[in-house]
């Protein structure tokens, strides 16, 4: 098994695969150079906060397209996920039986082992102290998690997490930010429940989603077994079950 850091400008991919020699750096290189190319040609895919049609388009732009339609957010809302997502699935081509492709918190898996993930939720007291444990024949699973409180990524409400899983990475993604758009109201408990209400709208493409927002936490659908972890553990660090 090795673990290995890939950046390429944004992209920030934290790969642990049983694959050696796979080329995904090349691979991600190739699909960014798609998705520049695209958005140079069609400057509304990149800033829009609303759901973009796309036509004659490479494979990476339709998926995002895709997933912003799915949950009436901009595209570019998904690109971390969709990254992720089409990277996992090249090394599955290559015949990997175990992968987690983790770029910016937003992950794509898929193993032939159980694996614990903790969750990083800024401030709350609940951040770094609780994990997923992801069963591997769930697999694959997209997870991805947006917050109005920590990294760099647009989000309009104030949650400190929100994490989706879902079949795909990319729907994941494009579901947190939306969800996560709508944590607003003065308690957090009010937070919570607007995001989950407005989940509910997406309930057919989801599998479970978890909000918390500073001492309030709430979930819908299924969402994988918590586990009791510890500070060191944060979304993005991944450990296996044996």
């Amino acid at each position: 098994m090795i673990t290995e850091r890939i950046q390429i400008d944004e992209t920030n991919i934290l790969l642990k695969t049983d694959l050696i020699n796979h080329g995904l750096q090349n691979f991600i290189l190739r699909q960014r150079m798609e998705l520049i190319n695209y958005i140079r040609k069609n400057k509304d895919f990149m800033i829009s906060f609303e759901p973009v049609e796309v036509e004659e388009a490479p494979l990476i732009v339709k998926i995002m397209a895709e997933a912003g339609e799915i949950a009436d957010v901009g595209p570019m809302a998904a690109v971390a996920g969709t990254i992720s997502e089409v990277s996992m699935q090249f090394l599955v081509n290559k015949g990997v039986k175990y992968a987690i492709v983790e770029n910016g918190g937003d992950i794509a898996i898929k193993t032939n082992k159980d694996v614990i993930m903790g969750l990083y939720a800024g401030t709350s007291s609940l951040s770094g102290q609780i994990g997923f444990k992801i069963k591997h024949d769930k697999t694959p699973m997209g997870i991805c998690t947006s917050s109005g409180t920590v990294g760099p990524s647009i989000s309009l409400g104030r949650a400190d997490s929100v994490t989706v899983f879902a079949d795909r990475a990319s729907t994941a993604d494009a579901l947190a930010t939306s969800i996560a758009n709508e944590a607003k109201g003065e308690l957090d408990s009010e937070a919570v429940q607007s995001c989950l209400t407005r989940a509910e709208d997406f309930k057919e493409y989801f599998r479970g989603v978890m909000v918390i927002v500073g001492e309030s936490a709430g979930t819908i659908g299924k969402i994988p077994k918590l586990i009791k972890t510890d500070k060191k553990a944060v979304l993005g660090d991944f450990f296996e079950l044996y």
